[in-house]
């Protein structure tokens, strides 16, 4: 069952997070493309990425992965899951995703 679960089609992970810094934050194309930056570098926008040293999962590499599950049971293999808690999150500890790309330049996490 968990197999099949992965197949599910949730969309273009870029496009939904675009779409929801725009209508849930107000953030426009500057802030997506620190966004954009940020998460390439953290899982290059993979829902299953994850990080063997430091166990950070999913998209916005959370630490640990089940802190995503405030926002959904699916937290594993759903990435609207993921960016819902990946932008909560850079909203609450950073403000914005230029000042979460800004932080993670200067110490290499965020």
């Amino acid at each position: 069952a968990r197999a099949a679960s992965r197949s599910v089609s949730y969309g273009d992970p870029h496009r939904i997070a675009a779409s929801m810094m725009s209508e849930r934050y107000g953030w426009g194309s500057g802030e997506y493309s620190c966004l954009s930056s940020l998460w390439g570098h953290e899982s290059g926008w993979d829902v299953h990425a994850e990080n063997p040293s430091s166990g950070a999962y999913g998209i916005p590499q959370a630490l640990p992965g089940t802190k995503m599950s405030s926002y959904g049971s699916d937290w594993q293999d759903n990435p609207v899951t993921q960016i819902q808690w990946g932008l909560s999150y850079i909203d609450q500890s950073y403000g914005t995703p230029c000042g979460a790309l800004s932080a993670w330049q200067s110490k290499g996490w965020y």
